[in-house]
Formats: C-alpha cells, structure tokens, sequence
C-alpha cells in the first residue's frame, strides 16, 4: 500500500491485496481521495496492531496461569503419591494402585 509517482499520471494511491496467492494492485485515487484512503488504511493498520499486541498480551497472562496451574498438579501429584505409599500402597506397572501384600 502506498502513493505512487508516475511520470504521466503524477500522485496516486494503490493498495495491494493477495488475490488467488498472487499480489494485487488495485488504483485507489488521487488528491483528496487517495489522502482518504490512504488514512483509512493507516487507522485499519494501526487497529489491527493494538489487536495483535492485546492478544499477545492475553496470551501470556493465560501461559503465567497455566504455569502456576501445573505447579499446583505437579504439587498435588506428589502429595497424592506420598500419601499412597506412606499407606501401604505401590503403583502397579505405572497404572493403578494397589496394597501391597505382606
């Protein structure tokens, strides 16, 4: 996207656009018209960057959470183990629990 200086035509403004995996120029205007578009392009750019930083944003809050998440099972699975064996119990071929016999 962007203005454009041609020899005959003088100022203009084109936007690009993939069409069928292919880069498009579409002639957009001159003057006040191409100066419109090319804001309505800036302001549709700069949205589409504060989208892209929140969600970044949101994303690493939601991999802190799942961090703290997994630290308390990791916890809990040790507790739980503990437990168990102080119990009498062992794990059967990494599966269930059993007691053990005397």
């Amino acid at each position: 996207m962007g203005w454009e200086s041609r020899q005959r035509g003088g100022l203009y403004y084109t936007r690009s656009r993939k069409e069928n995996g292919r880069v498009v120029r579409e002639y957009v205007g001159s003057g006040v018209l191409g100066q419109i578009a090319a804001l309505e392009d800036e302001h549709e750019r700069r949205w589409r960057e504060e989208q892209a930083a929140y969600e970044r944003e949101l994303l690493e809050e939601l991999d802190a959470l799942d961090a703290s998440v997994e630290e308390l099972s990791d916890a809990s699975d040790l507790l739980v183990r503990t437990a168990l064996i102080v119990s009498g119990y062992r794990q059967h071929n990494r599966g269930e629990w059993r007691m053990k016999r005397e």
